[in-house]
């Protein structure tokens, strides 16, 4: 998901359409009936077939409150958003993700839905995935699928190397996947390919591992730090590629789905990915490629940054109360497993990642939720700036690294001289 930095010039137009109260939202009552729009973000056959049944299925038992569906698309929801927001026609009820709701929540176009959630689905969604849409004293959305990263591994490779598999209760060390990673490259096949052509999310949550933060609060303002518990993870990566040779060069530049031809002409013997790619490595891989999808490294501790999908109400919704209730409907726990088999991800739910279509062996579903536990807010997405210094400084600074164009002194001073340069215009 890319995002679009708010200028001052767009912040200040959508500050004057709430002041104005532009409109009413896109809700209305016709005849007696309550309608609401409901933006989703479900992109994957199986997850808008998913999503258009459970519309339908509220819709048919509850004939005075009509959700619309309306689809949206990852690629442009930020700026589509921001249009929506400006011309005071919003959704009333908003699919996003969490690291991109910071500010529209901080502009005051998204409800704060504190003690509006049913007491069974807060109580359902544990407290640290609340805190990935908790901004400030406020709770601005419902976080509720999720994505850790993995390892997509060439089964075959492995064994053949004598790598013994990890497991989510026992994951890798760094340490042990650097070993392995040695291992598994000979010839025309490396070890690991790092597909950063987006790498600041990736190295962020990978860092919880560490407790790394990156972003910290310094009194009232926000403020770059790349200490040891920072350095660990990138440090690592790079290594990897510029001193042991274990990580393919090439792949650096890739996206995902970019590096899963070399994967599986075995070019790469594991590929770290979002959770969610396991649908295109088993609905993509070559008839009797053997793979399996393995919990990623973890360090001082199992801990994984997450930025979950989230739904959200429109503060400009004259119906926010039937918003919720459709909320509650469409993300009961049963509900949950449907959308996050059909999106390939965990859910958020306790419940729903109890579900036993979610913990079998097969495509490595139940490595995911094995590691639900360890899966914490990332801190530094809900600071003010972080879009604009993850955009301008650190994606930039992190590819130079990675492909070993500048060190790691270069790489502390663009992150933190330069970042806090960007945090400072942004306060």
């Amino acid at each position: 998901m890319r995002r679009t930095t708010l200028t001052a010039v767009a912040i200040a137009a959508l500050g004057a359409s709430v002041l104005t109260g532009c409109g009413g939202g896109s809700s209305h009552a016709s005849n007696g009936v309550i309608h609401l729009k409901y933006e989703s973000l479900a992109w994957q056959t199986d997850s808008v077939k998913a999503n258009k049944a459970l519309v339908a299925e509220w819709n048919k038992s509850h004939p005075k409150i009509q959700v619309q569906y309306v689809q949206g698309n990852w690629d442009n929801i930020h700026d589509q958003l921001v249009t929506s927001f400006e011309g005071g026609d919003a959704p009333d009820i908003i699919a996003d993700a969490a690291d991109d709701i910071v500010g529209f929540a901080q502009q005051g176009y998204l409800e704060n839905i504190q003690g509006k959630v049913p007491a069974a689905l807060r109580d359902d969604i544990p407290a640290r995935s609340w805190g990935t849409t908790t901004f400030g004293k406020g709770v601005y959305g419902i976080p509720f699928l999720q994505e850790p990263r993995m390892v997509m591994a060439n089964a075959t490779l492995l064994k053949k190397a004598g790598v013994a598999l990890p497991t989510a209760a026992k994951p890798w060390t760094w340490a042990q996947f650097d070993a392995d990673a040695k291992k598994l490259t000979h010839g025309s096949t490396y070890g690991v390919a790092w597909a950063m052509k987006e790498p600041v999310s990736a190295t962020l949550n990978l860092a919880m591992g560490y407790n790394g933060h990156y972003l910290y609060q310094d009194g009232k303002n926000a403020v770059v730090k790349f200490g040891a518990a920072e350095q660990a993870v990138p440090r690592q990566i790079h290594d990897e590629v510029n001193v042991d040779h274990t990580a393919a060069p090439q792949a650096l530049g890739m996206s995902g789905s970019d590096a899963l031809p070399g994967f599986f002409a075995g070019k790469y013997a594991m590929v770290p990915l979002g959770m969610s790619y396991r649908q295109q490595v088993a609905q993509q891989a070559p008839k009797g490629f053997d793979w399996v999808a393995l919990p990623s490294p973890v360090g001082t501790s199992a801990d994984q940054g997450v930025s979950p999908q989230t739904l959200s109400v429109s503060a400009t919704s004259p119906n926010q109360s039937q918003a919720m209730q459709f909320l509650a409907f469409l993300l009961d726990p049963a509900h949950q497993v449907q959308l996050a088999q059909g999106d390939w991800m965990l859910p958020t739910s306790t419940q729903a990642a109890k579900a036993p279509a979610l913990n079998t062996a097969t495509d490595g579903w139940n490595t995911g939720t094995g590691m639900q536990k360890n899966l914490v807010a990332e801190p530094a997405q809900a600071f003010n700036g972080y879009p604009e210094w993850e955009n301008k400084i650190a994606t930039p600074a992190f590819q130079e690294y990675y492909s070993g164009r500048i060190t790691l002194a270069q790489l502390t001073a663009k992150l933190v001289k330069d970042g806090n340069d960007v945090l400072a215009q942004n306060r």
